[in-house]
């Protein structure tokens, strides 16, 4: 069976693995309506820094609990979390060949606090992304969970995740390597978040998903 469509979870500025997929499929759907995973990509993601791999986790509210819908999810902001991962990233990526080249297109991610729902919050960082790379990418939010999609969507929303336990073997995906800041001293992280590659390959950056 050939895959002309892919369901993604929704995600906080995405692996590496996650772009692949928007790159192969010729219809993208991000979940918006399943029951909220907590520990997922849904709300972190993970950089290169001086000390090694480093997840940035934003604080959420589930109105609901554990049967809180991914589109109900909000972010917390009694929690200075905008700060600490700006201050991350910065610490990360300032010396990094593009790092200069984005950075206004991200700060204001960081600076407002006028995104109340998780989802919106992770689409607007999506789509800044895929201005920066040129990909005019049409995106379908879900109206409805559906738990098994039909034979000819591939459905990844469970299974790129940063716990390699609950991963599942993704043949599809070959990690390119590419220069990292901190390379010298960890060697080669695969995977980690679009903002890594960008900052690293800046518009080089679509060889290295493809």
């Amino acid at each position: 069976m050939d895959f002309t469509s892919v369901i993604l979870s929704t995600a906080y500025l995405p692996p590496v693995q996650y772009f692949s997929k928007m790159l192969k499929y010729k219809t993208i759907h991000i979940e918006k309506f399943e029951t909220y995973s907590r520990q997922t990509y849904r709300n972190r993601c993970e950089i290169y820094t001086a000390n090694g791999k480093l997840p940035l986790v934003i604080p959420v509210v589930r109105p609901n609990g554990n049967r809180t819908k991914t589109t109900d999810v909000r972010i917390d902001y009694s929690v200075k979390w905008q700060r600490e991962h700006w201050r991350a990233l910065e610490s990360a990526y300032k010396n990094s060949a593009y790092y200069e080249f984005i950075v206004d297109e991200f700060a204001p991610f960081y600076q407002q606090q006028n995104i109340e729902l998780l989802h919106e919050f992770n689409e607007r960082l999506l789509h800044t992304v895929l201005e920066i790379l040129g990909l005019p990418i049409d995106i379908q939010p879900t109206d409805k969970f559906i738990k098994e999609y039909p034979a000819d969507t591939a459905d990844f929303r469970y299974t790129i995740h940063p716990k390699l336990q609950h991963a599942s073997e993704d043949e599809e995906f070959n990690p390119k390597p590419y220069f990292q800041v901190f390379s010298d001293r960890g060697g080669f992280i695969p995977n980690l978040s679009i903002f890594d590659l960008l900052c690293n390959c800046g518009k080089e950056s679509l060889e290295k998903i493809l």
